[in-house]
């Protein structure tokens, strides 16, 4: 995925926009999407002129979603739908990541997945079989997403979609200095998702916001 364009959708947001950055520092042209596009216009001049070159743009959702070839979903799952239903045609025979997990909103360190397992199923459901939906990025903090200066050092699961879908976004995650695995398929998204809170709960109880995960006994 050497050229490829990266809409990211929720992108003015704390970790949309840091997931703007850290994938603009590494080349990638990213497309930052927002409901107001001037607010994503906004943000994607103070990007670049935060990294020195012109890698990032703004636009509608809609439009970032058009213009580009994967999406990622940088929306709260309390109000994806209508972002979702918004984006749902241009998200057709795309790749789309979403990092949203199935969180109890009275106690985020509770999981609670959705009738459909997950919401990574969920939205891949919802957007029918010609998206290829996958799920990253639910086991980093968003504290750490958002020190940009700062190396990542929790690893990123991969689930969903097919294999080859996988290893694209694999590829594109190691773009960014992070270390990313293949966890499987959709049925996977629910475990992982559910780690997040488990997380939660471990940054509560050890008074830290840090928490994430390694993996152990794979070559890397």
């Amino acid at each position: 995925m050497a050229d490829v364009s990266l809409a990211i959708i929720g992108g003015t947001g704390k970790e949309g926009n840091a997931l703007a950055r850290r994938f603009a520092q590494a080349g990638v042209r990213v497309l930052i999407g927002s409901r107001d596009a001037a607010k994503a216009q906004a943000a994607a001049q103070d990007l670049n002129t935060r990294i020195g070159a012109a890698r990032v743009e703004g636009y509608t959702n809609r439009e970032a979603a058009e213009r580009a070839e994967v999406l990622l979903l940088s929306v709260p799952y309390a109000g994806m739908q209508p972002i979702l239903a918004d984006v749902r045609a241009a998200a057709q025979n795309k790749i789309v990541i979403n990092i949203a997990a199935s969180l109890d909103p009275e106690k985020k360190s509770r999981a609670k997945p959705p009738a459909a397992g997950s919401v990574t199923a969920e939205v891949q459901q919802f957007f029918g079989d010609a998206t290829r939906v996958v799920c990253a990025f639910q086991n980093i903090s968003p504290e750490k997403l958002e020190s940009v200066e700062e190396k990542i050092d929790s690893d990123v699961l991969v689930c969903g979609a097919d294999k080859d879908t996988r290893a694209q976004v694999i590829e594109l995650i190691r773009r960014i200095g992070v270390d990313a695995f293949d966890a499987g398929m959709l049925a996977n998204a629910v475990a992982v998702e559910a780690l997040t809170a488990a997380l939660i709960a471990i940054n509560l109880r050890y008074k830290t916001k840090g928490a994430g995960i390694r993996i152990v006994g794979v070559p890397r």
